[in-house]
């Protein structure tokens, strides 16, 4: 296994100009786009020549699926992945033709439409696979198949017992003329530690189940392994597509071995938020729900209006970090639905309407989603899926300039 870092200066280049916070907004998640489409373009060079699949599912990891879809492609991802049907049509819907895999289905599900749509279905199991058949039938075309094989992960995904009856029913099936077997795909359990013995296992397991695909008569016209930290850890795991989901957005997904900036990756969220009220409080002051954080000295007191309601992990309280009027600051007390306070200090200053930082791309000397997910005890990943649809999504390109606004994570 081998740890692969680019050159860093092509991808992240000079530090964006920040967009002002637009006036009326108490909180807004500013998306650069350029930003995706730099990390895609890096995660290609790390990729080495594998095709790439940016997954852009749950909305596009909080930063709106249909923006950061078209960025990616614009960065040169050769397709795209989602876990839902209903995902993979509201990209057809907003008229976006490159190649979509969808790997999580129900029974009863959209299969009609996304064979209609040309969506690639990945399949875990015969009766799926059923539906998808009778999908195919319906509209009188071809259904465009992925075989998930599980290697180890127990999650979505056919397990081996199960494994020559899907690829025998897909067989029967392409000889049909029913479907069309378009690529066969699993997922790792701990592709962030490369060492781990499930990893190499995984790897041989799936070679293991492509080998039974291709006994079988049928030919494998992708494989695909890796997620993000598979792509930039494991060139053994590339195989034909890199399938990166948080790195797509600028995000280490293996931290504690390589920095984004080390991988020449760039997060594309920023979020601000405006200062609701300022307050001057004595010492001994309780803050905030359950008085958790009282104050320890005469000092200034800045309320944000986002909260819980917003994404902000409860769990940050008294530890989620946001820079203010150039200074790095801490939650006081507890993260509520709608807002947090902020102790700025004896000689803090601040007035209602500046913009604070609550996370963003830390060139500036605040915080990152990162810092955010080591305060709250959990990943970057959900911090900025979580962040919700009250909260509107500015998108704009690395100089500053407006892309567009949503009101929501969705466009």
């Amino acid at each position: 296994m081998s740890v692969t870092a680019p050159d860093t200066t092509p991808a992240v280049g000079p530090a964006p100009a920040r967009p002002a916070l637009p006036p009326g907004l108490p909180a807004c998640a500013v998306v650069d786009l350029d930003a995706v489409s730099a990390n895609v373009a890096a995660l290609r060079r790390i990729a080495a020549g594998a095709r790439l699949m940016a997954v852009v599912k749950a909305d596009g990891y909080g930063h709106g699926m249909v923006p950061v879809a078209r960025a990616a492609l614009a960065g040169g991802a050769d397709q795209l992945g989602v876990a839902l049907l209903r995902e993979a049509l509201d990209l057809r819907a907003a008229g976006i033709d490159a190649p979509v895999l969808a790997w999580l289905t129900v029974p009863g599900d959209r299969y009609v439409d996304a064979v209609a749509a040309d969506v690639e279905i990945g399949v875990s199991a015969p009766s799926p696979l059923a539906e998808v058949a009778a999908a195919a039938r319906a509209v009188g075309r071809v259904a465009r198949v992925q075989l998930k094989a599980d290697t180890g992960l127990s999650r979505n995904g056919c397990p081996p017992e199960l494994w020559p009856e899907l690829v025998a029913t897909t067989g029967r099936l392409t000889a049909e003329g029913t479907v069309e077997l378009t690529g066969v795909f699993s997922h790792f359990a701990c592709a962030d530690e490369p060492e781990h013995a499930s990893v190499r296992a995984q790897r041989e397991a799936f070679d293991v189940a492509v080998a039974a695909v291709e006994r079988a008569g049928l030919p494998v016209p992708v494989r695909h392994l890796a997620n993000s930290a598979a792509t930039v850890l494991d060139e053994h795991a590339r195989y034909d597509l890199v399938r990166p989901g948080i790195s797509v957005y600028g995000f280490s997904p293996a931290p504690g071995r390589l920095s984004a900036r080390e991988l020449g990756l760039r997060p594309a969220m920023t979020l601000l938020a405006r200062v609701a009220m300022v307050k001057r409080v004595p010492r001994g002051v309780g803050v905030s729900y359950g008085h958790t954080y009282t104050t320890p000295a005469e000092t200034t007191l800045a309320l944000l209006p986002v909260g819980y309601g917003d994404g902000l992990p409860r769990h940050a309280g008294g530890s989620g970090p946001v820079l203010l009027g150039g200074r790095r600051h801490t939650v006081a007390g507890r993260v509520c639905m709608d807002q947090v306070v902020l102790d700025l200090g004896p000689e803090g200053n601040a007035a209602i309407g500046d913009v604070a930082v609550v996370f963003g791309d830390g060139r500036d000397g605040g915080p990152t989603a990162t810092d955010w997910a080591e305060a709250a005890g959990t990943i970057d990943y959900e911090i900025v899926t979580r962040i919700g649809g009250r909260v509107p999504r500015l998108y704009v390109r690395s100089a500053g300039e407006s892309a567009g606004t949503t009101g929501g994570g969705a466009s």
